[in-house]
Order: structure tokens, then C-alpha cells, then sequence
């Protein structure tokens, strides 16, 4: 945790609090402090889910209830929002305790999933809903506008894997090359290999599942196939000559602009 972190976070979040205590309280893990963040995650929860189904609402006017709650599950998921808070560098912003350190609490997904949950619910509380879904907005970006029914909110290891198994081909291999940092907040550096391209791409995140994610997601680029769905046409299609593909990537910070 940063100790002087919370201008920083304003800066991330595009919003700087009236009560800048309810931002330190959604940041704070129950084994820190008495005054934790659980009842704001209660609030940011409702918010969130509210604000993600009007917007799919209003954008796919003729789109299914079922596919609608689809997409919003997986938009709404731990994962995805666990993603979205290591994209803002919430993680390095976290009060936890020292015994939270020692362990893994830190590179648990759970608990970063449920600060970011908690700051949607600070800024709702601290200002107004309106404020809180620009400031939902602002944190999803792209991973809410490049949602379509098409892909129905399928992570990109689901989508390659799917790509492969049209083309019969064998599973991706995923192998991990390199971690660093203390136990606290280590880094992982993974390897996606499949059978169309002569090379593995790679990844890089917080936790093994999240450079997995995105070495499937370069792995999908050097392909050539479309970030928000996967066509028809994609499985059976060969993929381009490999020679100028993406073969690195990392979950890269957002920053405020």
C-alpha cells in the first residue's frame, strides 16, 4: 500500500472525494481496521450491476433478457473485476494487515474484486449514482464498449480455445517463465503456445490467470481475429503469416487523461 496514495487514486478514478475518508474506507480490508470496506462493497455492487445493465440495455436494444444477463455477469465477474483494478493500480493502494501481507491476501483476486466494488460504492455515497457511473464509465472503457452479444462476455482464453477446437487442433499450452517480486506482490511472466503460429506470445499480470489472459489475448491479436467477438469466418480461416505479431503483452496501467 502507498502510503500516500489517495490523490493518486482520485487522479485514476477521474473524481476527487468530498469525504476523502470513504475512499480510504473502501480501501480498507477488515483484517486492517474496524472501519473496512464490506458495507460499501454492499452499495457498489447494487450500483454496478445497475449501471452495467442499463447500458447494455440501451445499447442492444433487440438483444435477449438471457443474453443480456450473460454479458453482464461476465462484465460484473470477479475477474473482470479484478482486471479493471490492477489496469488503475488499485492493488498498490489497498490497506491490509500485516498478517494480510505475509499471506497471499494481496494477489488474492477476491479481495482487490471487492475494493474496487467498494469505490463505486464510496463515490456513490460521497456524491450521487450519476457520479458513480461516470465513474464506472471511466474504469471499464474499453472492456464496456468492445462488449457485444456476439462474444457474450467470454474471456480470451474461452475465445482461443474455442478457436482451436473448431480448427481441431491441440489445447493451448500456457507455461509460466518467470516471476519476480516479493511474495507479497509477485509478477508472472506466462507463455501461450498454439499449434497455428510458429512462436508463443506472452503475458504478463499480478496473478498466473491474469498474464494467462492476456497471453491468450496477444496470442488472439497475432491471429488477427477481432478483439469483441469471434466470426463465423475465424475458424475457418488460416491464420496471417506470423512474421510481425505482437509477442509480448502486459496488463498496462490506466491513467487519468
Amino acid at each position: 500500500m502507498k502510503e500516500k496514495g489517495l490523490p493518486d487514486t482520485f487522479a485514476l478514478l477521474g473524481y476527487r472525494f468530498k469525504t476523502p475518508a470513504l475512499l480510504r474506507q473502501a480501501l480498507t480490508h477488515r483484517g486492517f481496521s474496524k472501519q473496512h470496506n464490506e458495507r460499501l462493497e454492499f452499495i457498489g455492487d447494487a450500483v454496478l450491476n445497475c449501471v452495467i445493465a442499463r447500458a447494455l440495455f440501451d445499447r442492444f436494444p433487440t438483444t435477449s433478457e438471457g443474453d443480456l444477463s450473460r454479458m453482464r455477469a461476465r462484465l460484473v465477474s470477479r475477474d473482470a473485476l479484478y482486471d479493471l483494478a490492477l489496469q488503475i493500480s488499485l492493488k498498490d493502494y489497498l490497506y491490509l494487515s500485516d498478517g494480510d501481507l505475509k499471506g497471499d491476501a494481496v494477489s488474492s483476486s477476491s479481495i482487490v474484486a471487492d475494493a474496487l466494488e467498494a469505490v463505486f460504492g464510496a463515490v456513490m455515497v460521497d456524491a450521487d449514482f450519476e457520479t458513480a457511473r461516470e465513474v464506472i464509465f471511466k474504469v471499464y472503457g474499453d472492456t464496456l464498449t468492445a462488449a457485444t452479444p456476439d462474444r457474450l462476455g467470454k474471456d480470451a482464453k474461452t475465445r482461443l480455445q474455442e478457436w482451436v477446437q473448431a480448427r481441431r487442433d491441440s489445447l493451448p499450452e500456457y507455461k509460466v517463465v518467470e516471476i519476480e517480486g516479493e511474495a507479497h506482490q509477485l509478477h508472472f511472466v506466462v507463455e501461450c503456445k498454439i499449434q497455428a503460429l510458429p512462436e508463443p506470445c506472452r503475458g504478463e499480470g499480478a496473478t498466473r490467470r491474469a498474464a494467462e489472459q492476456v497471453a491468450a489475448r496477444a496470442v488472439l491479436q497475432a491471429l488477427g481475429i477481432q478483439e469483441d467477438f469471434i466470426k463465423e469466418s475465424d475458424f475457418k480461416s488460416k491464420p496471417p503469416k506470423p512474421s510481425k505479431f505482437t509477442k509480448y503483452a502486459k496488463v498496462a496501467p490506466h491513467h487519468a487523461g
